[in-house]
């Protein structure tokens, strides 16, 4: 048996010469979270950043929780944010097959050479037993494996063995303190007795994260690991099995490492999927677009500078630093992020952005799957009206839905009505007498007569002035500009809302 102690304590590291290769490597259970997409987001752009390689693998072995559903979500959630990856699922590489569960024989030649130079050893105690011996010694009976099974006899082995017990394979740790250089947090040492010896594979033979992870990131030549503050405390454990994988001739260095801060929720409590924010899918849903998403994802630990939180993609590419990510959780502003969408929606060029309405208007049965003239037409003078209003895609069916409904399918709103004037009847009267007449039906006469009838010669206030044709016309208290929306509809429609209205 070789002693973990034994090994060398210096392990080979990278060097500033070894080309960049980093990995996310997410199991597919459940919705993507947006934690998770900031963990992919940071690997990608640093890659991107250095010039690097980019590994997307699947990390699927738990068959129970796994599921294909999810695992298709992550590849329509990468795709759809624009982070591409140059090895992996979907793509190939040299170092596949890139699925956890279809790397079996790679593991299992693996735990062979670990066994054979005495880097792991047979560890029989049941969890039963080992919390038995901690109350027995006055300890806390959750603290977990108390390396009992270390140094068994050949006498106790058998006996074991006799009993008909299989016994898990366990990963010695080193009776020194483990230090490393985090990426993100600086120097952080594990004192020599805090990690007990740990499980690298079950009683049935087959392994366990805590083996398979590290080894996929050896063999695919993966230099740094960046991922969640969640995994720091798997890392001293980590290091121990890299000082055998190098041993064995599987690894030829050890990755450096950089934890990335927690995502914080409502509360100050970790972001957990049941929270709402969490959901990749609503954001988009709600009319978060990539640049938008990807921008404010980027700020959770990451900045620009300190006065610049808006910036494209290639900015960030261009100027992102694993050394400059902050170690302090961040907090997801829903309020920041979807401003900060805003502004990447008015960002986006005119054509651009009506292209991007569509399966929003679809969504909500205003155009069907194919645009017909009148929906071209209606859309190319709306989306101007509306780009400067909104924060998210999803607010303009509501916005807009009235230019693209039938007369008489206009629906007016409760809080529509309950602005209206007492002299309701009286301001519609007047508005048909003043729109009627009008023969060049442009934003501009529209103005000019309204005002004259209601404003000039009713006295009413402008603020007021004009709700009731809005509501009219719109059914809503409020809408994309007035007298451009009536342009759309053109004259006969909008004089038939304010009659309906007007009848009603």
């Amino acid at each position: 048996m070789t002693n973990a102690s034994a090994l060398p304590a210096d392990l080979p590291t990278v060097d500033a010469e070894t080309p960049v290769r980093v990995r996310f490597c997410p199991s597919p259970t459940g919705t993507p979270h947006v934690g998770l997409i900031r963990t992919a987001l940071f690997n990608w752009a640093y890659a991107r950043h250095t010039g690097g390689t980019m590994v997307f693998r699947i990390e699927d072995t738990d068959a129970a929780r796994d599921s294909e559903e999810s695992y298709q979500q992550l590849l329509e959630a990468m795709k759809w944010l624009g982070i591409t990856w140059d090895e992996g699922v979907e793509v190939g590489g040299p170092h596949g097959p890139y699925r956890q569960s279809q790397r079996a024989d790679i593991y299992q030649d693996v735990i062979t050479k670990l066994k054979e130079a005495g880097h792991v050893y047979e560890s029989y105690s049941t969890p039963e037993e080992v919390e038995a011996r901690h109350k027995a010694a006055g300890r806390d009976a959750k603290l977990g494996y108390d390396n009992f099974d270390r140094d068994l006899t050949e006498e106790q082995i058998a006996a074991f063995k006799s009993e008909g017990r299989e016994p898990v394979l366990r990963v010695r740790m080193p009776d020194e303190d483990l230090t490393f250089n985090d990426l993100v947090r600086g120097e952080i040492t594990f004192k020599a007795g805090t990690v007990p010896d740990f499980a690298v594979v079950r009683a049935n033979g087959k392994p366990l994260y805590t083996l398979v992870n590290p080894v996929d990131d050896a063999l695919m030549g993966i230099t740094h690991v960046l991922r969640g503050e969640d995994l720091l405390s798997s890392t001293p454990r980590q290091i121990a099995l890299y000082r055998a994988l190098v041993d064995i001739g599987v690894a030829r260095y050890m990755p450096l490492f950089g934890h990335l801060p927690y995502v914080m929720g409502q509360g100050n409590k970790k972001l957990s999927k049941r929270d709402p924010e969490s959901n990749l899918f609503l954001h988009r849903e709600r009319g978060f677009i990539r640049e938008g998403l990807l921008n404010y994802l980027s700020l959770l630990g990451w900045s620009l500078s300190a006065d610049e939180d808006i910036f494209t993609v290639d900015q960030l590419v261009e100027n992102f630093d694993i050394h400059d990510v902050l170690s302090n959780p961040a907090r997801f502003d829903l309020k920041k992020a979807e401003a900060i969408n805003g502004t990447h929606v008015r960002l986006l060029e005119p054509g651009d952005f009506r292209l991007r309405l569509v399966p929003y208007l679809q969504h909500a049965s205003l155009v069907g799957e194919t645009l017909t003239e009148r929906d071209h037409m209606v859309l190319a003078e709306a989306a101007p009206l509306i780009q400067e209003r909104i924060t998210l895609l999803g607010e303009a069916p509501d916005m807009i839905a009235f230019l693209f409904k039938k007369d008489d399918e206009i629906d007016i709103a409760d809080d529509a009505r309950k602005g209206l004037p007492e002299n309701l009847a009286e301001v519609l009267d007047a508005a048909l007498a003043a729109l009627e007449p009008i023969e060049e039906w442009t934003a501009e006469n529209i103005q000019t007569a309204l005002r004259t009838a209601l404003v000039e010669e009713l006295g009413l206030k402008p603020r007021l002035a004009f709700g009731p044709v809005r509501t009219a016309v719109s059914g809503r208290r409020i809408s994309p500009p007035l007298f451009e929306s009536m342009v759309i509809l053109g004259k006969n429609s909008s004089l038939a809302r304010i009659k309906a209205f007007q009848n009603a």
